[in-house]
Formats: C-alpha cells, structure tokens, sequence
C-alpha cells in the first residue's frame, strides 16, 4: 500500500478511452496516471506501482515498484504464469462483477431458446413452411419448476441463481467452499446476486458435479479455469445428465472434455448445448460442433458489453480508491488457487 501523501504512478495498458482516462486522474490528484497502448516503453514500467492491464506484463526487474495488478478480466488463466503475478509483494485483482449481469442475461436466453425451440423455428422460417400440428412440435417446456444447475457460485452464477430464481426454478450450485456460502469480497452492482448464498436448495463441492449433473435440467459452467477444474465436465458427467438437459458452457472451453461432449451430442445422449467457449478459439471451421443440430454457438461474446470498458473502469475506481486510503481490495486474486 502506498506511503500517505506520496505520488502513486499508474500504467494503464489498455485502450481506454480519453473520458475514462480522466475518471480515472479525477479520483485523487495524488495519482499519476500514463495509458501506453498498444505497446508499453520499458522506461514507464521504472516508475509504475499499480498497473491496469489485460496482456502486458513487465518482467520483475524492470517493475521493482510494482504493488498492484488489476486485470481487465476476470479469469486469470491467460496471464497466471507470468512471472510478476507471482510477486509476493505485488497484489492481483480482477474484473469479477462487471460480466455478471449481461452474462447471466445471456444464460437465460439460451434457457429459453432450448426451452422454446427457438432453432426449430429459425429453421421452419428459413425453409420457408411451418410444419404439420406446430402448436405439438413447438411446445414448450416451461423454466418454472425446473432445476438449474450452477457450475461456480462466483459472481455470475450468483446473478444467474437471482434471475432463475425470480422465474421459479430450483438452484443447486457447485462451490469450492461449500462451508462458506456468503460473498462479500466481491465487485457487485447494487441489487444484483446472492451475496449471502441463501438461493441454492444445496451448494455441492467439486467432486459432486456429477450428481448436480443428474437432477439439473440446465447445467451452466460460470466456474474459473484452474489445473483442477479442467475437464470437469468429463465423460462421467455428461453421462449423469438426463438425456432432455441442456449443457451451457460460458467459462472456458476447457472446463469441459470437448471430444466427450461432442459424442454425447451426437449420440442424442442430451438435449443439447450453447457454447460460448472452446478448446480452440476461434473454432475451427473443421468442428463436428458446427454440423450438430442440437448446438448454439456463439464466438465467446457471453461477458460482452457495450459498456465493458467504463463497468472494467469502475471496478479500477473503486479500487483505486481503496489502495490510497489503504482499505482491502476487491477481487483479490487466489494465486495458489488460480483464481
């Protein structure tokens, strides 16, 4: 934490525009603020002690002043073996919050389309023709009642537990802590989540995926890519789901065992998936997922926002305001957790 009074330098190597720029500067006149995008000299990382970034790193030597990283994601997956993240006297906080609305927006709207045959539809308008007795073929299997099940109670599984919630379905959710359900360490917009964990029927641990597989309906992974969490969602687990559940993977690709869910969609063995992520992005063309009739996908846009910029900026601000008057910060990153 800084020294009461002193000059604080801060990079931001992100493309911000001039407005935020100045949002930033405006929280203390304390604060030195130089935004170097795309590229950052080697003399600015001398001075630096707190860092914005998404992709730049300075190696430690070059940044011995360094003191805080705040990322520009909220998964840290990308940048966890870079060897300032690894500084012991150099603190790592991400993005988490700013994804959670629009991201668990995105969610429901794949709930539905599964739920209201939304691809049916499209392709009967495209042909053009509606098919014999639509009011059978498009039937809809209501969200009420049904399970939902949440892969990461962070803070876009605990939006998405407050929306399906409000539509009278039941949450099971899967939770590293399970002894510690509440959440207040965490950015959050007003009004949104569970910060006290109280939605879930129950919160499961890691190893019991396999059984919040068998009773969801919709099973969504909202967890962070960690050496633990990789795969899994394996073969085991996707052959706990009912054969009518749905998959939806917002996270990363690898979080789940592509070839094994890839066989498990062909095979009828569930009813589908929405993959916003994958092993290789972009997807290569020569996917079997792209031919599957049973799949949406979408380019990893789940977290996007028109606003993600100034929402990232807010998280900073608040942040920032926090290190000068030597407060805790939010999001504190896990490292020895990945997280």
């Amino acid at each position: 934490m800084p020294n009461t009074g002193e000059t604080v330098h801060v990079v931001v190597a992100m493309d911000f525009s001039d407005a935020i720029i100045e949002r930033i500067r405006a929280v203390s006149s304390r604060l030195k603020v130089e935004r170097h995008y795309p590229d950052v000299p080697d003399k600015v990382w001398e001075n630096a002690e707190v860092l914005y970034t998404l992709r730049h790193f300075p190696d430690p030597a070059q940044a011995s002043r360094l003191r805080w990283i705040q990322m520009h994601t909220a998964g840290i997956d990308h940048a966890i073996d870079q060897p300032i993240m690894k500084a012991q006297d150099v603190e790592v906080t991400n993005s988490s919050g700013v994804h959670a609305v629009q991201t668990s927006e995105f969610c429901l709207m794949m709930m539905m389309a599964f739920a209201y045959k939304l691809p049916h539809l499209l392709a009967y308008q495209a042909v053009p023709e509606w098919p014999r007795r639509p009011h059978e073929v498009f039937a809809p299997q209501h969200l009420r009642g049904q399970t939902l099940g949440i892969v990461g109670y962070g803070a876009i599984g605990r939006e998405l537990a407050r929306m399906a919630d409000a539509l009278g379905m039941s949450v099971l959710a899967i939770k590293r802590n399970v002894m510690h359900p509440a959440d207040y360490d965490t950015y959050r917009l007003s009004n949104t989540g569970d910060p006290e964990g109280e939605i879930p029927l129950r919160i499961y641990p890691p190893e019991a995926v396999a059984s919040v597989a068998r009773e969801s309906d919709f099973l969504v992974v909202v967890a962070p890519l960690t050496q633990s969490s990789r795969a899994l969602i394996n073969a085991d687990v996707l052959a706990a789901m009912k054969k009518t559940a749905v998959l939806i993977n917002v996270a990363r690709g690898a979080l789940v065992d592509e070839a094994a869910l890839i066989s498990a969609l062909a095979a009828k063995q569930i009813a589908g998936a929405a993959l916003d992520v994958f092993d290789e992005e972009p997807l290569p063309i020569t996917s079997p997922l792209w031919n599957l009739d049973n799949v949406i996908l979408s380019p990893h846009v789940a977290g996007n926002s028109a606003q993600y910029h100034d929402k990232c900026a807010d998280v900073f601000i608040e942040n920032l305001t926090r290190y000068l008057e030597n407060r805790p910060l939010l999001n504190l990153v896990h490292r020895e957790l990945g997280y």
